[in-house]
């Protein structure tokens, strides 16, 4: 795989780790509902469409494979994201 590619497939997977963040935030009271049936569907398909969404995308750039920097940078984008929550949710509003 040459560099380009690596670095589309860092950018991409620290990327989609806030935009997995970000959705896990929306769809925040559906996966920690109060009924067991709506828990375990919502949350089953939410990581089922991320998980499609994130391998297309993948096989689009460099044919599938997914290598260790990339689950790296997936994890290293989702901590960003949250330090970005926890930041903007502390400016006192004016």
């Amino acid at each position: 795989m040459n560099l380009k590619t690596q670095l589309i497939l860092l950018i991409f997977s620290f990327v989609f780790g806030a935009f997995f963040s970000f959705f896990l935030g929306l769809n925040y009271k559906f996966i920690y509902s109060e009924k067991k049936e709506v828990k375990i569907l919502i949350t089953f398909s939410f990581v089922l469409v991320n998980t499609l969404i994130y391998f297309l995308i993948l096989k689009h750039i460099n044919n599938g494979i997914l290598h260790p920097y990339s689950i790296i940078c997936i994890i290293l984008g989702f901590i960003f994201d949250g330090s970005i929550h926890k930041k903007v949710a502390k400016v006192p509003k004016r």
